[in-house]
């Protein structure tokens, strides 16, 4: 059988352990830096509705006052006194509307559940229901634990009944409290989906629903779609996908990045639903939001095409093909350095692909940028950038590598070998390795350039590294490249014998090549 020359060449360059998919990191094991701070531009999981989504609350704060929840739930309960059930219901829902700690345990333990629970099934009293799902809306924005008190409470089978009603009020009422529900996590979000949420949430989606219902419509989407482990189930993604599409296009802020949201969260769940999320037709309609004009859309929007790019190269070319690289130079250089940390994630997800993929990078322009980003920026950015440039050394053809070089990147790329991230050591010792092997007769020149910037004494520290593979790795180099120099200073190779100069103005006058 022939042997494939880049699979033989990606086993020469690459240090034993590495593979095409741990160069296309999974953002899970390796950027979790990238999630720390998932959603602080967007919703929340669970949301408490505050006193003032009401327009009732002239008495607010007298309904705030010290309350005797005894006697509370029993007027609560007195279904043969309904202006007294529905004033006790009302007064319920307000204590628990508190931004600041709502005593969500005291009512509980009241034993007031049950009596809330009955209550949104009485059809002939749709304020009553109004009252109830809010009241219990408030509950299950609280704790695990107290949501999984109204679950099972038996709310959930009435919630669904709820979306069927004719009063528009009660049915927005009956999402927020689902979504609640479905926000908790894969549990409950697949319990929620097996009794049959995802149709009647999903017709609400017409033109002449509301901006208020549909947020917390699009919302709850976005919390169908969230959990990964284990993911929603396939048939769910095919149903809410469609949705996605069109919400994608609509004009209210808030709507669209939580859309994005949601495709970012199914392009996380591993190649299947990275294809599912490519044959709904999304892509095209998501690239050119990495350019739009709110920050909130673009920071979605590139954790969304970022995501899909560590699917496969048959993937990665979906999103190259509707021209995502024409918004990167503007994204390397954006002002908020997230954005910037997000964008070069997304390209060492790209230089770990074919080489047809690097020269697309390269023929962007994009290489000066990582460089920069490499050399100027925060040192989580730097970090992704070193992995875009250890990709690409792996990745990349000789003339690729050699485009790499002559764009200045050894001196910052050497610069962090003395950080004290040991991911980042091996990263940039595995790129000036693979370099080095990929210059062949020239390999003195790139020796060369490693040492007028200070690499080899770097490298010669790591030589007493506490890890068995960063001094190994750091002694196969000294040893196998740089053994001689203190023995014999004018083995140097001198710009008469090779035709090439390495300071950095020659450089630039005399481009590097293999």
């Amino acid at each position: 059988m022939a042997t494939d020359p880049a699979k033989h060449r990606m086993q020469v360059f690459k240090n034993t352990g590495k593979d095409v998919d741990e160069m296309r990191r999974r953002r899970n094991e390796v950027t979790v830096e990238l999630r720390k701070n998932k959603r602080e531009e967007t919703l929340q999981k669970r949301r408490n509705v505050p006193a003032s989504y009401s327009t009732d609350e002239d008495d607010l704060d007298r309904s705030l006052a010290p309350t005797d929840l005894e006697d509370l739930l029993l007027k609560a309960a007195n279904v043969e006194n309904p202006e007294v059930q529905i004033a006790a219901v009302q007064q319920c829902r307000k204590l628990l509307s508190s931004d600041k700690n709502p005593p969500i345990d005291d009512l509980i333990k009241t034993g007031i559940l049950p009596i809330l629970v009955q209550c949104l099934s009485r059809v002939d009293n749709p304020t009553l229901q109004f009252e109830a799902a809010w009241a219990l809306t408030n509950i299950a924005s609280g704790t695990s634990a107290q949501t999984n008190k109204v679950v099972h409470a038996g709310a959930v089978p009435l919630f669904l009944q709820l979306l069927m009603s004719p009063h528009e009020n009660v049915c927005e009422q009956a999402v927020w409290a689902l979504g609640n529900i479905i926000g908790d996590g894969p549990v409950l979000r697949d319990f929620v989906v097996e009794l049959g949420v995802v149709q009647p949430l999903l017709s609400f989606i017409k033109p002449d629903i509301p901006i208020s219902f549909l947020r917390n419509v699009t919302w709850v989407i976005v919390n169908l779609c969230r959990s990964k482990d284990p993911p929603p189930p396939v048939k769910t993604i095919q149903e809410i996908l469609p949705a996605l599409n069109v919400l994608i296009t609509h004009s209210d802020l808030n709507i669209l990045v939580d859309t994005v949201w949601a495709i970012s969260y199914l392009t996380d769940g591993g190649n299947e639903q990275i294809q599912m999320v490519i044959d709904s037709g999304i892509v095209p309609k998501l690239i050119p939001l990495l350019s739009h004009k709110e920050v909130k859309t673009q920071t979605a929007a590139l954790r969304a095409v970022g995501n899909i790019v560590t699917g496969t190269d048959e993937q990665t070319q979906v999103v190259l093909n509707c021209d995502a690289l024409s918004h990167f130079p503007a994204l390397l250089s954006h002002p908020k350095e997230k954005i910037c940390k997000e964008a070069v994630w997304f390209l060492s997800n790209i230089t770990a692909g074919n080489k047809q993929q690097v020269q697309a990078v390269i023929d962007a322009g994009l290489l000066p940028k990582i460089v920069e980003n490499l050399t100027k920026g925060e040192f989580q950015t730097q970090k992704e950038a070193a992995w875009a440039v250890s990709n690409l050394s792996i990745s990349g053809t000789k003339e690729q590598v050699a485009t790499l070089i002559n764009c200045g990147v050894i001196p910052p790329f050497c610069n962090l070998l003395a950080c004290k991230d040991t991911q980042v050591i091996n990263v940039v010792l595995d790129g000036l390795s693979n370099m080095l092997k990929m210059a062949g007769d020239n390999v003195d020149q790139v020796a060369n350039m490693i040492e007028q910037c200070g690499g080899i004494d770097k490298i010669e520290e790591l030589q007493g590294h506490e890890k068995v593979e960063i001094y190994k790795m750091a002694y196969d180099i000294i040893e196998q490249y740089f053994a001689d120099e203190e023995e014999d200073a004018t083995l140097v190779p001198a710009a008469a014998d090779a035709g090439f100069q390495f300071e950095p103005a020659a450089a630039q006058r005399d481009p590097f090549r293999f």
